[in-house]
Order: structure tokens, then sequence, then C-alpha cells
């Protein structure tokens, strides 16, 4: 196969003014050219796949973000949070935001019950620290999770405002206390060409149930991660591949319910 070609579109960049830029874009035509030759693309494989990517486009709106969805399902989305995380042994691994989550919720009161669906009742609680094991006072606490029908506030009409949502500071103890209901796994959409790329690889659609938390706190990294659950029988085969190891939690059955201790570490922001 002709390998000039190749040198030859890269080399269509040369004069491009950000060197980052073209440092992606150079990348992309290498690898891209490399995929084609290796599973010897046809004509009317690349047209297919044009097909897909238009009918991809079609399915977004404001509210659908069918590429992203794409990006998950194909682990780009999570191979993107392991780059861009502190690798740091000691901090809580970060996961995906996933498309749920929604700012301006009104801040509760510690120990609050953000559940207004009925459920298995779950008691959370832990603490936010950092790397040496200080207390983070006055931390930021977003939570988000599904309704026992597998279906976020955001896309059940039926569920009341700002159901299952919360946000929290934690006390001068750095910890954090709510009450809430136990999540349960869902599908993600499968009504556009990612549902239909799942079904034409062998692949279901399936999300093991977790909850999102997301944490703040002045002179510390942001915490975008989720705390999956580890009696879901999706746990091992989570649809975006959002579930790491450190994240699976145990669910301990009490009198009325379930208890769930989780503590979180932050990282410091470095100083200039």
């Amino acid at each position: 196969m002709n390998e000039s070609l190749t040198h030859n579109v890269t080399e269509a960049f040369v004069h491009c003014a950000d060197a980052r830029t073209k440092e992606i874009v150079t990348a992309l035509v290498r690898h891209l050219h490399a995929f084609a030759r290796e599973v010897n693309l046809t004509n009317d494989e690349w047209r297919r796949g044009i097909e897909f990517l238009t009918a991809t486009g079609k399915k977004c709106d404001g509210i659908r973000q069918e590429f992203i969805l794409l990006s998950d399902t194909l682990g780009l989305s999570i191979v993107l949070d392991d780059i861009n995380q502190h690798h740091d042994e000691a901090a809580t691994e970060s996961s995906l935001l996933g498309p749920f989550y929604r700012d301006g919720v009104k801040e509760s009161a510690f120990g609050a019950n953000i559940a207004q669906s009925e459920g298995e009742p779950v008691f959370f609680h832990g603490a936010v620290r950092d790397v040496s094991g200080k207390p983070v006072a006055g931390a930021l606490i977003e939570v988000w999770q599904t309704a026992p029908n597998g279906m976020y506030e955001g896309q059940d009409p039926e569920q009341p405002e700002g159901n299952l949502r919360g946000r929290f500071r934690t006390n001068a103890d750095g910890e954090y206390a709510f009450h809430s209901i136990k999540p349960t796994s869902y599908p993600i959409p499968t009504d556009g060409p990612v549902g239909k790329m799942l079904v034409a690889t062998g692949r279901h659609p399936m999300r093991p149930a977790h909850i999102h938390f997301r944490i703040e706190a002045p002179d510390h990294e942001p915490l975008t991660t989720a705390l999956y659950s580890s009696d879901d029988p999706y746990v091992n085969s989570d649809a975006v591949f959002g579930v790491k190891p450190s994240l699976i939690i145990e669910y301990v059955p009490k009198e009325s319910g379930y208890d769930v201790a989780r503590d979180f570490t932050l990282i410091a922001k470095e100083r200039a």
C-alpha cells in the first residue's frame, strides 16, 4: 500500500499555526489511515460508517448528545477520564459525570433525605479528607441517582422536582450524611444509532446501579465520581465502562434499609 499518501496528507497541515491543533489532526490522520489499511475497509463499509455518523448527529438535541453516548460505549470517555485524572493512589478515583447532572439543586441540611420516591432506604455517610488525612470542612457535595424505575428525575416527568438529587456541605470534621433509597440499574438510550450498534455487536445496554458524587472544596481539585453496587448483575459489564474496583460498595443491611459508609479523599491544588 502507498504509505506516501498518508505522508502527503499530514504534510498538508505543516503550516497550521497552533501546535496542539497540528499535533492532534496529524495524529488523527495517521491512525485513521492505519485503521483503514488494517481492516481493508471497503467503499461500502466507508459509506455505511458515514451514514452511521450522520444518524448520530441527527439524534442530538439540546437534551440528548448521541455522540457522547457513542464515546461512552466505545470506552473513549473513560479513557479520557483516566488520562486527565490525578493519579495519586491516596486520592479517590474519578468516574464519568454522565448526562444527567443538573446544576442549581437546592442545598439541603446535614442528614436530609433526598428521596421523594418509595424504595429501599439507605443512609449514606462518611467524611471528606485530603491526602494527608486532614478533614475538609465546608466541601460542597452534590449527589444524584436513579429512581426505582431506572430513570433520573430529568428524564421522568412523573418524578417530583429535585427528586433523588442533593447538595450538602461537610461539617467542621469533614463529615457528610444524607438519606436516600437504593439506586437501580438501567439501560442507556437504545432508540438511536448507538443502540443499533450495541445490538449489531452483541452487547447489552445496561449500566449497573450507582449514585453520582461531585465534590468541590477551596484549594482542592474537584472530584467527579460514582459509587457502584456490588450486588448488581451488571457491575462487571457496565455498558459505558465506568466501574472501577475501588468505587464498588457494599450496601450493609440494617433494621430499616441499608447503611453505606464511604470516605472521599481530595487532592490539594498545586500552588504557583
